[in-house]
């Protein structure tokens, strides 16, 4: 049965390749994620475990935040829907920490994605608007396996296993588009003005502190909750990560409405700003 369906869908997707309209993207496509994957093959190049190193980072994460708040600090949390035990505080925190992580590493290695291939810049045929792309989807498939981890923590630790994972790609769309669309903007600002990475770094170091992740948002003054959440795009993602992995509702339907229309206007500025750099970024470096 399984055969027959890879089958299936590599009939389905030969098919496709073959219309003239759609060729070009299967290309770019097929290019995107071989550049991923040597971008993560790169990373771990010589090591014993290889890509294993991800995983076991991500797990000596939740194992520590997990112990330390939950056991020597003993942090309780009373939130609808999360059952208060010993190891609660423990996912809930890293349960918001995920998307934050995946948005920071693709964000700062976006930052620098052109600028740091020159040769590729200089080659008139490559396809320039991939580069930001590739440190994105890279963080992104990293953040998966902390994702499986936490479910699987969260099945030991709570015995529940939610049906509102399948949501998921719900709260994908607008963390891909928020995180590709500030790539696409610093990364061809970088090109001209080579201080951007530096600011975007103290820029995230704030975002964070304003972003509901170490603290619950409840604990937020009610009159900037409003802002927070609805001018906040992180928010509403972070805060969706664990609705659909811990509480097993959707609490924030409108804020994930309102996050993802932000992320598509975000995301059509900062293509629109990297498209119309991108010429002279030969001449540049």
């Amino acid at each position: 049965m399984l055969n027959s369906v890879k089958a299936a869908t590599r009939s389905a997707a030969k098919s496709l390749q073959q219309i003239p309209v759609l060729r070009p993207w299967w290309v770019k496509l097929d290019l995107l994620k071989t550049l991923v994957q040597r971008d993560l093959d790169a990373r771990y190049k010589g090591s014993v475990l290889g890509n294993a190193w991800s995983l076991l980072n991500q797990l000596a994460q939740l194992l520590v935040y997990t112990y330390l708040f939950s056991m020597v600090l003993n942090l309780k949390l009373t939130l609808k829907g999360i059952p208060a035990n010993d190891f609660t505080f423990g996912l809930w925190l890293f349960a918001g920490l995920i998307p934050w992580t995946a948005f920071i590493a693709g964000l700062s290695q976006g930052a620098n994605s052109v600028i740091s291939q020159p040769n590729l810049v200089k080659k008139v045929v490559f396809p320039l608007g991939l580069l930001p792309l590739v440190p994105i989807l890279s963080a992104f498939v990293e953040s998966t396996m902390g994702l499986m981890l936490l479910i699987t923590f969260v099945v030991f630790f709570m015995q529940t296993l939610h049906t509102t994972l399948w949501l998921f790609p719900l709260v994908w769309v607008p963390q891909l588009l928020l995180t590709a669309g500030l790539s696409y903007l610093v990364a061809g600002l970088t090109v001209f003005l080579r201080d951007i990475p530096q600011t975007v770094g103290v820029i995230l170091n704030l975002w964070f502190y304003v972003t509901p992740i170490v603290y619950p948002a409840t604990l937020i003054p009610e009159n900037l909750r409003f802002w927070v959440f609805w001018l906040n795009p992180m928010t509403a993602i972070v805060e969706l990560y664990r609705d659909l992995v811990l509480v097993g509702e959707i609490q924030h339907w409108q804020e994930w409405g309102v996050a993802t229309g932000v992320s598509i206007f975000i995301f059509a500025i900062g293509a629109t700003v990297y498209r119309r750099l991108r010429p002279a970024f030969a001449d540049v470096l």
